[in-house]
């Protein structure tokens, strides 16, 4: 496992830093490749074709030019990271200078782990459903055995949580993925899948997938080991349902794609398609001019990697026990057992 830093710390770093209204990059996500051995029908990724991929170096500069920036927290994706030969490597050069995760469709978890577990804080594995639901979602045949056989692997070194996408195929089978995460003594993140234009169409049907996010917010306050916030929850059933909106700070997040670009001014709305090459870029000049205010009442995606940051505050304590303080004794529980 990578080694434990200070996160609770280096929060309050960036606090400070930030404090004046300064908007600053906390958490970045980068995209290795697109190319995937899976074929997700909800994902517009793995149909795009790889131009080129950076160098080990040129992973390394666009590092340096984020940890300048401020963030605190990498995690990296695809298209599938453990098809990249250099992907020790690359999680090695992140362990030096961010709290690293990973998310992996698990094909390949369970013979790659002892090669990249010392460089990974966290590892997310997509599970969509039952073996039958998830393989039909995924396009392959034996994607869910391979995903839980690498899950059951990896837990033994990192934590762990499934990855699951919340779509119309999926929808009833969410008590089922609680369960599962609990068998496997995992966490269990959710999202509701965005609707690309490239990709299938799945996103759930508003009615049903409000029973879904309400049952998800009952089961969350029973204990189930389900990674996100009640606050989420609550705050997609009142943006959606109930017209509260709630304030996105995409400054939060960078976003870099396969080629070193950034993506502006999120994930979803521009469907990752970047510009700038980030080592060439003023990180901060560029976050402190670009208009985000635009972009603050979107409410549009439910992805977690905005909200949950959007909403998050030191002075909530759920959320700082949720986020920092389970994360921290996982990571303890974790270090003895592998100790």
């Amino acid at each position: 496992m990578a080694v434990l830093r200070p996160v609770v710390f280096r929060g309050v770093h960036y606090s400070l830093k930030t404090a004046n209204g300064k908007k600053l990059p906390l958490i970045a996500g980068h995209k290795l490749l697109y190319s995937c051995n899976l074929r997700c029908r909800m994902c517009p990724f793995w149909r795009r074709p790889d131009e080129k991929l950076l160098t080990v170096e040129e992973e390394v500069k666009m590092m340096d030019s984020l940890k300048k920036a401020g963030v605190v927290f990498m995690g990296f994706e695809g298209g599938e990271p453990l098809l990249r030969r250099d992907i020790a490597q690359i999680l090695m050069e992140s362990s030096k200078r961010f709290h690293t995760s990973m998310v992996t469709n698990g094909w390949l978890l369970k013979t790659k782990i002892h090669e990249i577990k010392d460089y990974l804080d966290f590892v997310f594995v997509s599970l969509d459903g039952p073996e039958e639901v998830h393989d039909k979602i995924r396009g392959i045949t034996g994607s869910f055995k391979r995903a839980v056989e690498g899950i059951i692997e990896a837990k033994k070194y990192l934590g762990v949580a499934i990855s699951h996408t919340i779509m119309s195929e999926n929808l009833d089978h969410i008590q089922e993925m609680v369960k599962l995460a609990q068998k496997l003594g995992v966490g269990l993140s959710v999202q509701v899948a965005y609707n690309y234009s490239t990709a299938e169409k799945l996103s759930p049907q508003k009615e049903r997938l409000r029973r879904t996010l309400e049952l998800l917010l009952q089961l969350k306050r029973r204990g189930a080991p389900i990674v996100e916030s009640e606050d989420y929850f609550q705050a997609i059933i009142n943006s959606w349902f109930n017209g509260v909106e709630w304030r996105c700070k995409p400054w939060l997040l960078i976003n870099i794609d396969p080629l070193g670009r950034i993506v502006l001014p999120c994930y979803v709305l521009n469907e990752y398609k970047g510009d700038n090459i980030v080592w060439q870029t003023d990180i901060q000049k560029l976050w402190q001019a670009y208009p985000w205010e635009k972009f603050e009442k979107c409410n549009k995606c439910a992805l977690a990697c905005y909200l949950e940051p959007s909403l998050f505050s030191w002075l909530n304590y759920s959320m700082v026990k949720d986020k920092i303080l389970h994360g921290i004794i996982s990571y303890i529980e974790n270090a003895f057992r592998s100790g």
